[in-house]
């Protein structure tokens, strides 16, 4: 099978920058405090937590009695977290990820590579399994794990615009996906729901790059997807500014009551802003178990 050539050369291209990829995203984990992670989670761990009621899938082993005594219902008791817990990570690798409005910005790929490593390195120093979504790497531990993940992020889709992928994420575990979320919102939907249903909690970090949050254009434009499978062409771009940005605000209320309907956080990341704010907030995103 022949591989696309322009394909082939990104990946090349991406091949060569991933010793200078996997230091930036070093250097930016050590900005971030790692203290002591997030211990106030159920596991098992030897100090007593909370009670719960039980539920569907819980043996009769965890209960507690004595507690259950009490009343009519049956509590189980969990304790406090102390094992490796499991981070699903699914980063937008499609054609919109590569783009830069400017010489001087990175393109939104980059700024995605670059938080999904740090934040990996983050949490398997933490003690943490992390691996990428779906059946093609599963969450391990390790400085292995960050190469694998490292190597396998680099790889490119010719799609226009990514899919979320919630395929054998592990129940009660918690992910990440990352994406400038430009394409169908239905299929975010479809992966947020699937995920809610095993449990899974997370936080969506959309990447966008500043005039796409701005929409500086004027007179004259041709708007083109990455792939050209999209285009428009109009000689007066400005008096398309209004209903743009109110498309984009109306797009991310709809990930926000997402977010929150399954249980997840929601935030955008401009590549023109520090990355450490955003890594702090996807960091402390993942400490509180969301």
């Amino acid at each position: 099978m022949s591989t696309h050539p322009q394909l082939r050369r990104r990946a090349e291209a991406a091949a060569s920058r991933l010793p200078p990829l996997l230091a930036r995203a070093e250097y930016l984990a050590n900005t971030v405090l790692l203290g002591d992670h997030g211990r106030r989670r159920s596991g098992l761990g030897d100090d007593f937590w909370q009670y719960r009621p039980m539920q569907l899938g819980d043996s009769f082993r965890m209960i507690d009695w004595r507690r259950s005594a009490k009343g009519d219902a049956q509590f189980v008791r969990q304790r406090e977290w102390q094992i490796a817990q499991s981070v699903s990570l699914w980063v937008d690798n499609s054609a919109s990820m590569n783009y830069a409005s400017g010489k001087n910005l990175v393109e939104k790929s980059d700024r995605a590579r670059l938080m999904a490593l740090a934040i990996s390195i983050l949490m398997i120093r933490a003690g943490e399994r992390v691996g990428l979504a779906g059946l093609e790497l599963p969450p391990r531990r390790g400085d292995g794990q960050i190469w694998r993940l490292s190597e396998m992020l680099m790889q490119d889709s010719v799609d226009d615009y990514g899919s979320p992928e919630a395929r054998a994420m592990i129940p009660q575990s918690r992910a990440v996906f990352i994406s400038d979320f430009m394409g169908d919102i239905s299929v975010v939907e479809s992966a947020l729901t699937k995920a809610a249903d095993r449990g899974v909690r997370g936080a969506l970090l959309q990447i966008l790059d500043p005039a796409e949050e701005e929409f500086p254009f004027q007179g004259r434009a041709i708007f083109e997807s990455m792939q050209a499978q999209v285009r428009h062409e109009t000689r007066k771009a400005n008096d398309l500014k209004d209903r743009y940005v109110a498309r984009l605000a109306e797009r991310k209320d709809r990930m926000r009551q997402l977010a929150r309907a399954t249980g997840w956080v929601f935030e955008t990341h401009l590549t023109n802003a520090p990355v450490q704010q955003a890594l702090l907030w996807l960091y402390r995103a993942m400490e509180r178990g969301q």
